[in-house]
């Protein structure tokens, strides 16, 4: 379990760090103006070109790369209200190219999508059933004929020749942000791309598309998160666009869009003056903004349309809400608050965090959560542009009624309301955000994220450093009368209870003709970008042996990694056995986290590490144990005594220990009942079949035998066991100091490890029945032991067949044939020596089109398709992805630590960058005609039996209903 502290001992020094902050407006010697922070530590540089464009700039120098986003302040919150959805649908359709990037012949092309556009106008206003079948094969005849002329995944093929990654966007309330990480040498054609796509609109290609939207949207419906949000927000916001359109919008405006629509939708809000460029890594201020406003600045201002204000009526009564599914029954409650950035919007957050926060040292942690009264329960605020909300969220246990539940969350903010919590808890949720944001602002993409939020929401740089100050004036004072006005029988409740979704929209797929992909045609534009030759980074690889220094003490080894960045710092004792060796391991670090010791109480303990500024965690895997503390390093060495003393000193407790088998035991229950537990183990179930380290669990009766004190040896001896230190600071011999007293000889040896089968799988079929509007299928194969020497082929295959927006499974089977939202094909690796690689090929879609997903995906895999230039592509993407990448920070030693199992101790992407170098696709085939091809897969599905087509189910091998209690082992 994952946790983080703050010390009393802390407060002054972390109260010194406050500083004031002031904007200043300085000239480069471009004459570019531009905005910064004093006391800014990350140096962030705020422009605004002449047409309005927000620029953020700021250095990051882990590696030789920028992480990008292009934030658009406008989201579902401005559909119109006959085309919800339309906000997110736009954002698919920005990387489809433009009348240059994307086309072979833009004015037959252009015609042809004139065409369909009148088309869907006519679809939309027609009301007779049969006539709009009628217009949709129309638009389809005309769709095929247009897709002679597009080139599908032209974006995406230019930006995967950067050596980009993490290339996404996403729609929401109030924004549409894309995303993508480049190397640093590759920024002037990133801008290139960018200022391409985003320099006009051309929606080709739209209602394959359209139907890969819609299967997000049946996602949606089988995502309880979702399914309880919906009802909320729509309770919280009668009025407000905030509840009453979903970002995914309606499936009847999904099926009936307009292209007219989407199109004015651009031209409106996709101006520079609703735009940013947010710019985070190893960059040039100075040639950096002159290339943005290059490219960028050509775009021209546009005045915004006036927003219509919508304000709700104060909330005076209790709403309920009740939705149900499948899975564990829960409950949602929450109480509307104003904006992000306002002081009750913080203070809601404060008492979040006086609930529940991350040391598990609040009211809900310890009166709740460490007494397990229920199955978990936590607080929340969610702060949006206009408006939020504060949420409570609970799991009742098997039979404990939702009052019950509620009583429980509501006799801790009556705590609240009566000041009945801590005097040091204020100064400690600061002090946790102080460390929180110095360890968010430490890497590209957090500062990053941080910035086009910030944008986004409409705030100053020096709003949002300053944002912590805020906080800091908050008084205990400030805390009990927030709480006394604002907690009133003024909430929305929402029932998440066990049953069937009555509410789930079922369709049928339209039949929809495969389109051309044209998979080897390449537009001018595209040339252009792939010819143009930039300065290569050169890759670096790590010297493990001078990175890390290494010290022994007793017969221990002690290894150091120096933190260059901040004041952070962890400390973790790795063990080199885990449940393998002993599978009651874990269950010891459960029960321990829920005991004290003859000098605290569990929930003391707690509050001592949060005092502290400490993250501890305590995770056992099959082969490995790791305790590790982390937080600000002057606190280390007290977060080091408190856990030693909790270790060797841990007072078991039958009670507890009783409560915690019931706990588990219901948990266990609860995990049959969740779709995504329930498609892992049953994906586990047909890699390895029945005997497993998934099935191979703890009995109930074992459990309910155990000997607490017994089991709490287990803990209390660990540290007479083999061992190892890693430390990561700034003060290498401080940190050795601060373990050296607590570092033991060892005097234990762990039992020998289990050691479990690796099945040949045999094309068997395990199905696992839920109500759902999808089906899930998961096709497993087990492949050749692991072997160092293809590493560089299975990450080109990965990148040119089987993963990512410009692979050929993404492009067969969603951009031509939109026969599912989600389809990949993934070679994994063993991540130890000796063991099995595996093969995964997956696909989820709706129940009726899965035979033809299937169909589409064994077509695709009868032998490796042949296209030299998307090949290319990829081995030049893998390439300049390795070159461009760092290993730092933590990730030095456990890096070393992974590869020593595989029995190399030397950093093995410069094998894989050589082997990827002269790789060719004769030799990639080769390489799958011996390693793919040949395999036999067995696969898992889950979805509503009744919408099984046993016919194609039966060609793909024998089949078999499994019940929960055979692929979860209970």
């Amino acid at each position: 379990m994952k946790k983080f502290f703050i010390s009393v001992s802390l407060f002054c020094m972390l109260s010194a760090m406050a500083q004031k902050f002031d904007t200043q407006k300085l000239t480069d010697a471009q004459g570019y103006t531009y905005e910064t922070v004093k006391n800014d530590n990350a140096g962030v540089r705020v422009y605004t070109l002449k047409n309005g464009l927000k620029v953020y700039l700021a250095r990051n120098e882990d590696a030789p790369r920028i992480q990008t986003y292009i934030p658009v302040r406008t989201g579902s919150n401005n559909d119109p209200s006959d085309n919800t959805g339309l906000a997110h649908y736009l954002e698919h359709m920005v990387f489809k190219g433009t009348s240059h990037l994307g086309t072979q012949d833009w004015a037959k092309e252009k015609a042809l999508l004139q065409q369909i556009s009148d088309l869907y106008e006519q679809h939309k206003a027609e009301k007779d059933p049969a006539k709009k079948r009628e217009l949709y094969k129309k638009i389809d005849e005309v769709s095929q004929e247009a897709s002679k002329y597009a080139i599908a995944n032209e974006y995406d093929k230019a930006i995967s020749s950067l050596g980009a990654t993490g290339t996404n966007a996403h729609t929401w309330l109030d924004e549409t942000v894309y995303k993508n990480n480049i190397p640093a040498n590759e920024l002037e054609k990133w801008l290139k791309v960018e200022k391409e796509r985003f320099s006009e609109l051309v929606l080709r290609l739209f209602h394959t598309e359209l139907e890969a939207v819609y299967e997000e949207y049946n996602r949606a419906q089988d995502n309880d998160g979702r399914l309880v949000n919906y009802a909320l927000m729509e309770a919280l916001f009668p009025k407000h666009p905030n509840g009453q359109q979903t970002t995914i919008g309606t499936s009847e405006h999904l099926k009936s869009p307009s292209m007219v629509a989407i199109h004015k939708y651009f031209d409106t809000y996709y101006v520079p003056n609703n735009m940013a460029v947010v710019l985070v890594g190893d960059l040039d201020y100075d040639k950096t903004i002159k290339l943005v406003d290059q490219y960028f600045g050509a775009f021209k201002y546009k005045e915004l349309p006036m927003k219509k204000m919508v304000s709700e009526e104060p909330m005076t009564q209790i709403v309920s809400r009740t939705v149900k599914s499948p899975s564990n029954a829960r409950m949602t409650m929450a109480w509307r608050t104003d904006s992000y950035g306002s002081q009750e919007a913080r203070l809601a957050d404060v008492v979040a965090e006086i609930l529940s926060n991350r040391g598990d040292a609040g009211l809900i942690d310890l009166n709740i959560n460490q007494k397990q009264k229920t199955l978990g329960a936590g607080a929340y605020e969610s702060p949006f542009k206009t408006y939020g909300y504060f949420g409570l969220v609970v799991t009742p246990k098997e039979g404990q009624s939702f009052d019950e539940a509620k009583k429980l969350l509501l006799d801790q903010i009556e705590l609240v309301k009566k000041g009945q919590f801590p005097d040091w808890m204020l100064k400690a949720i600061v002090n946790d955000k102080r460390v929180q944001r110095m360890k968010g602002l430490e890497t590209a993409d957090g500062l990053a994220t941080e910035l086009y939020d910030s944008y986004i929401k409409g705030r100053t740089w020096e709003q949002e450093l300053d944002e912590i100050n805020q906080y800091e004036k908050i008084t205990k004072a400030d805390v009990v009368k927030f709480a006394n006005d604002f907690f009133k029988d003024n909430y929305v409740v929402v029932y998440k209870e066990k049953g069937v979704n009555d509410k789930l929209v079922r369709v049928e797929n339209p039949g929809i003709t495969p389109i051309k992909l044209n998979k080897e045609a390449q537009s001018p534009f595209l040339k252009d970008i792939l010819n143009t030759k930039v300065t290569e980074s050169k890759p670096e690889f790590i010297d493990y042996k001078t990175a890390i220094q290494t010290s022994q003490v007793k017969d221990k080894t002690v290894s150091f990694v120096k933190n260059k960045y901040n004041e952070i710092a962890q400390v973790s004792y790795v063990f080199p056995f885990g449940t393998d060796n002993d599978k009651e391991l874990s269950l010891a670090g459960t029960v321990f986290e829920y005991l004290g010791t003859d000098k605290y109480t569990p929930e003391q303990l707690k509050e001592e590490f949060f005092k502290l500024g400490i993250t501890y965690s305590f995770r056992t895997s099959n082969d490995q144990t790791t305790i590790t503390l982390s937080g600000l390093e002057s606190n280390m060495k007290k977060g080091t005594e408190l856990m030693n003393h909790w270790m060797t000193n841990v007072k078991a407790d039958k009670t507890i220990y009783s409560q915690t088998v019931k706990t588990i035991l219901e948990a266990r229950d609860a995990a049959k009942r969740d779709k995504v537990r329930i498609m892992g183990a049953l994906s586990n179930y047909a890699k390895y079949g029945k005997d497993s380290r998934l099935t191979d669990v703890i009995s109930k009766a074992r459990l309910e035998s155990i000997d607490a004190t017994e089991l709490m040896k287990k803990v209390k001896t660990l540290n007479q066991y083999p061992y190892q230190v890693f430390l990561y600071g700034q003060d290498q011999a401080g940190m050795e100091k601060a373990v050296k007293p607590y570092i033991t000889s060892t005097s234990l040896q762990p039992a020998k490890a289990k050691e479990y089968t690796e099945p040949a799988t045999t094309g068997k079929v395990y199905f696992a029945n839920y109500d759902m509007v999808q089906m899930e299928m998961s096709k497993v194969a087990k492949a050749s032991p692991v072997n160092l020497g293809n590493f560089g082929k299975s990450t080109v295959f990965n990148e040119y067949f089987g993963r990512g927006l410009s692979s050929i499974v993404f492009q067969e089977i969603r951009e031509s044939k939109s026969l599912a939202y989600s389809a990949y094909v993934s070679y994994a690796n063993a991540s130890e020596k000796g063991h099995a690689n595996y093969i995964t090929n997956y696909i989820g879609t709706q129940a009726n089109k899965l035979p033809l997903a299937v169909n589409a995906m064994n077509e695709l895999m009868a032998e490796l398709p042949q296209i030299p230039t998307q090949f290319e592509n990829a081995r030049g993407s893998a390439l300049k992805q390795i070159a461009s990448n760092r290993i730092n920070r933590t990730n030095i030693f456990f890096s070393q630590l992974a590869l020593k199992k595989l029995g190399v101790d030397y950093d093995l992407r410069k094998d894989t960058y050589a082997e990827i170098q002269g790789l060719t696709l004769p030799q990639l085939t080769g390489f799958y005609n011996t390693e793919i091809k040949p395999v036999k897969y067995n696969t898992a599905i889950i979805g509503k039996k009744e919408n099984l087509n046993m016919e194609s189910i039966n060609k793909m091998g024998e089949f078999q209903e499994v019940s929960l209690e055979e692929i979860f082992g209970y």
